[in-house]
């Protein structure tokens, strides 16, 4: 039990009218600070049915079947939820938008029966509340302000998402560079991550680049290409309308589904890349790239989709827009920056209490020690490198922080930074041949010997190598890992 004295002018919450025991609840005043969702990703395009210009969060994609008419050969965003929720997503925002281009409307010929024609019509009128329109334009999708509440600024009513999906108009028309320009700005402003498809003329490493650098990254702003990230090729898989007949698709979803399984499993600091990233359904892709057309790509930013035997098919790739044109860019990875924005928005949400506090060292110490709880937290959970929090990451607010300016001015700032854990995107092996059995020392059983250093002709100072007992290499020595 814990007894409170009270200090000197404490009021009583209540009147003491009897004698007798007393309860009174007393506040910790612990206001933690909890994580919030990563893996909710945002579609938007059109649907054979459903409620227009108004975000709906689903969490199967049975409920895409009920609300929205599921798959649909008009649709593309229809195939791309379809495709996120079979790799491995939970929780999606659908946004059908009607199209305003040419629409075609059939109509029952002279010489059908008559019940037939009216049944057509009843039918008609039923979806007529619910009619689409005509084909999907760029403008439908993406409206040239914000001002306009329609496409993706009808996010501004709902309250998170993560990952932004914007399928092809059609399977026959792809999204204008400014377009997803816009977009990026866009989840910039709502600490999303866009992912960009590659256009249907895209058929080879050629053309993705000649499309990356003539079209995407001159129409996308430098600030915004942080949260952008374009993956290449296309997928293929079969199609249920169509008696599994085998086609080609945008990954958008398929990646978005990706990413959201790996924030489940791992966590959200974990590239969404690598031999479990297994894209469920994919047959095949639409061009099949080797090492050194992979590499050339990789080092363009464009993630690559790749295919290897009995792997199946993966994500190989985790590098933003950014990556491209500034190697060192801090946020050149994915994972780095989707955990920032993690941070970023879990910070934010969850020190919105301070809001009208007395901005003293009371409330500064109150923020440092719900952020310091915070990031512990995630240190705990490997999302950070070093072995200890205070090489992992800091909390700064004080006097240094918030001056006597920001305190007239009613600000209280807070300082938070951490070192990522990065990808290992290149991992070498050297493996040495020795020359002759004397060139290796025994160890003795249960014993492992010093490392030594091996100079190799021509080739410098190899750094160390380890003679490892119970461990029969022949006249292969392992000498060391690097990781890059």
């Amino acid at each position: 039990m814990r007894i409170n004295i009270p200090k000197r002018g404490y009021v009583m919450p209540f009147t003491i009218r009897q004698p007798g025991v007393y309860v009174e609840e007393i506040s910790a005043r612990a206001r933690p600070i909890t994580g919030v969702s990563t893996s909710t990703a945002a579609f938007v395009g059109r649907a054979r049915k459903g409620p227009a210009d108004e975000p709906l969060l689903i969490h199967s994609f049975g409920d895409f079947e009920e609300i929205f008419g599921g798959l649909w050969e008009k649709s593309t965003m229809s195939f791309a939820v379809w495709q996120y929720f079979l790799n491995g997503g939970n929780e999606a925002v659908i946004v059908r938008v009607k199209g305003t281009g040419t629409a075609e409307i059939s109509y029952p010929g002279k010489g059908e029966p008559e019940s037939d024609i009216s049944e057509s019509n009843s039918e008609f009128e039923s979806d007529s509340s619910e009619n689409d329109g005509g084909d999907l334009r760029d403008e439908d999708l993406v409206p040239p302000g914000p001002d306009i509440r329609k496409g993706i600024y009808t996010l501004e009513k709902t309250d998170i998402f993560n990952l932004l999906c914007l399928p092809p108009l059609s399977f026959g028309k792809d999204i204008d560079p400014e377009t997803f320009a816009r977009a990026a700005a866009y989840c910039e402003k709502r600490r999303a991550m866009l992912i960009i498809d590659p256009p249907a003329e895209a058929g080879d490493p050629e053309s993705i680049k000649d499309y990356l650098e003539d079209k995407l990254q001159p129409a996308i702003p430098a600030s915004s290409k942080k949260n952008a990230a374009l993956f290449f090729p296309r997928i293929k898989l079969a199609n249920p309308l169509k008696n599994n007949l085998v086609e080609e698709f945008a990954p958008c979803g398929a990646v978005a589904g990706v990413f959201a399984r790996t924030d489940m499993q791992r966590g959200v600091w974990k590239a969404p890349s690598g031999l479990d990233a297994k894209l469920a359904g994919v047959i095949q892709f639409s061009y099949t790239l080797n090492d050194a057309e992979y590499a050339d790509l990789n080092r363009l930013g464009i993630n690559c989709l790749r295919i290897f035997p009995a792997r199946g098919c993966v994500i190989w790739g985790a590098r933003t827009l950014e990556g491209a044109g500034a190697p060192s860019s801090e946020w050149k990875y994915i994972p780095v920056r989707r955990f920032a924005l993690f941070i970023e928005e879990s910070v934010f949400r969850g020190t919105e209490w301070a809001v009208f506090e007395l901005n003293n060292e009371t409330l500064w110490a109150q923020l440092r020690l719900n952020t310091d709880s915070f990031m512990y937290e995630l240190f705990s959970k490997g999302a950070f490198p070093g072995t200890k929090p205070d090489d992992s990451y800091f909390i700064k607010c004080d006097r240094e922080t918030t001056t006597q300016a920001d305190i007239d001015s009613g600000t209280v700032n807070i300082l938070v930074g951490f070192a990522p854990v990065k990808p290992a995107e290149f991992v070498i092996l050297r493996i040495r041949q020795a020359a002759g059995e004397n060139q290796t020392r025994a160890a003795e059983p249960g014993k492992v010997t010093a490392p030594e250093r091996v100079a190799v002709p021509d080739k410098g100072i190899v750094p160390e190598k380890l003679n490892i007992p119970g461990k029969d290499t022949g006249r292969l020595t392992l000498k060391s890992f690097k990781l890059k």
